[in-house]
């Protein structure tokens, strides 16, 4: 389980093709700390460390994977990812529950700069998906976790503060660019419910 509160930026050193997936390495700054078998999320993507080599770490896409994320699209080297480690017993939650299970792509439709506030962006979702976004809500973009201001139709907006883009890799991304996107799991679990009510 994550929270959402992305720790920093790791890139993609390379890409390895294999049967039913891929194995991709991706560099992690100095001192960050990883384990084999540990969880890691990977613009959003729960993803688990299979081999530590020296300040990166392998890890295997399944073709699952790759067909419900963007990593389809943008895997090549020297693309820059979020990477968050998986939530300790009494960690703080300061975004809010993100699983590491990709819902499907979101797309950036247009980007408006605020000046010092940031950015704002308008993003378009999966018809399917569309349903599980509410204003004030919480969505899960590249495995950031961020508040949604506004609601039409298959559309949102979010806002980027300066610190947002100073640490995640989301200030890189532009419009038409593909993002991982997961929706509230409080959603999911209310439809579900829902369905027995009926």
């Amino acid at each position: 389980m994550f929270s959402g509160i992305v720790e920093g930026r790791a890139r993609i050193e390379e890409v390895i093709p294999v049967d039913r997936g891929k194995r991709v390495v991706w560099r992690f700054p100095e001192g960050v700390e990883l384990e084999v078998g540990q969880s890691v999320a990977l613009d959003g993507a729960c993803l688990t460390v299979e081999e530590i080599l020296e300040e990166a770490a392998l890890f295997y896409l399944s073709d699952e994977t790759l067909r419900r994320t963007k990593f389809s699209q943008v895997l090549i080297p020297g693309y820059i990812s979020n990477y968050e480690r998986a939530l300790k017993i009494g960690d703080r939650i300061d975004g809010h529950i993100v699983l590491g299970h990709v819902d499907g792509v979101a797309r950036l439709v247009s980007v408006k700069d605020l000046g010092e506030e940031g950015l704002e962006w308008t993003l378009e979702v999966p018809s399917g998906l569309a349903k599980y976004v509410a204003p004030k809500g919480s969505v899960a973009l590249d495995g950031t976790s961020l508040t949604v201001n506004s609601v039409s139709d298959f559309r949102f907006t979010v806002r980027l503060i300066p610190h947002t883009l100073k640490i995640t890799a989301l200030g890189l991304r532009g419009e038409g660019d593909p993002l991982n996107f997961e929706v509230d799991v409080v959603a999911r679990y209310v439809e579900r419910l829902m369905e027995f009510l009926r």
